[in-house]
């Protein structure tokens, strides 16, 4: 049990359940040699969006690795200003062409965008018809913006990619995915480092003789969460991997639970700026 451990969709398409997301990872070397690194280590499963204007070296490293693509699970995503039917479908071309490949393994509407999201949803679908992505979602949907898409949806989300983490649990909208078998993906899954001094969280991690950021990681992996931490460099790379060797007791489990304060880090979906 490591990388190589997966989670399985809804129509059955198998996801690694850790990956590496590159966002604020400069195009160019850093977020190759990024992404060669992990390639490297184990992963198998690279998280990007055209909004992060590196998909190209990630391609480029993917390409390099010599890793059979069909082995390699890349995530993509359709940005704000290019949501719509025929932008989505155009702007999916053009992360095709970047990536340097002629399908990706998911791909997911970065916000819902009021008025537009079911325009693009209906993109998605067609893409998704046409073979050219495995998987298709969304990211940072509440349960009343994956209601309302369902509701004219012909194909249900596979993955809704949100924030997410011990001080940001996200209960109502996780259980609205579990009881629809989405697949809940967090993005900013160690709360970008802001409170690993958590007394909670650094008793655990003495007694498991880990880092509190691993046993952040390992409450996901044991709450069936996806997970993409984002890393530069190797050290830290192969330290988010290393989360299969021990398990957190079910108290432990809801004592990491305990910390939620509804405390986001990022924007909430209901009042971003999508001027």
């Amino acid at each position: 049990m490591g990388l190589e451990t997966t989670t399985k969709l809804k129509n059955g398409v198998e996801i690694p359940s850790v990956g590496l997301g590159v966002y604020k990872v400069e195009e160019g070397e850093q977020v190759y040699e990024s992404v060669k690194s992990a390639l490297e280590i184990g992963y198998r499963h690279i998280d990007t969006a055209s909004f992060y204007q590196n998909e190209e070296g990630v391609g480029r490293a993917v390409k390099d690795s010599g890793i059979p693509r069909d082995e390699i699970f890349i995530t993509t995503k359709v940005w704000n200003n290019e949501q719509g039917f025929t932008e989505a479908l155009e702007a999916f071309n053009r992360s095709l062409t970047k990536l340097g490949t002629d399908y990706i393994d998911l791909y997911l509407i970065h916000w819902p965008v009021p008025d537009k999201y079911k325009d693009t949803w209906r993109a998605l679908e067609k893409i998704y018809r046409d073979g050219k992505a495995r998987a298709i979602g969304v990211s940072n949907f509440l349960p009343h913006h994956l209601d309302d898409l369902m509701r004219d949806a012909e194909i249900r989300p596979m993955v809704n990619q949100i924030e997410h983490h011990p001080k940001l649990a996200q209960t109502e909208t996780r259980k609205f995915c579990r009881d629809h078998e989405i697949a809940v993906e967090a993005w900013s899954p160690i709360g970008k480092a802001t409170y690993l001094d958590e007394p909670l969280l650094c008793d655990l991690a003495e007694k498991y003789g880990k880092t509190a950021a691993q046993v952040v990681l390992r409450w996901h992996y044991q709450n069936g969460t996806i997970i993409i931490p984002k890393s530069t460099r190797a050290s830290r790379q192969r330290e988010n991997a290393s989360i299969f060797d021990f398990e957190l007791s079910g108290a432990e489990m809801e004592k990491i639970d305990g910390l939620d304060q509804d405390h986001r880090l990022g924007a909430h979906p209901d009042n971003f700026n999508y001027e």
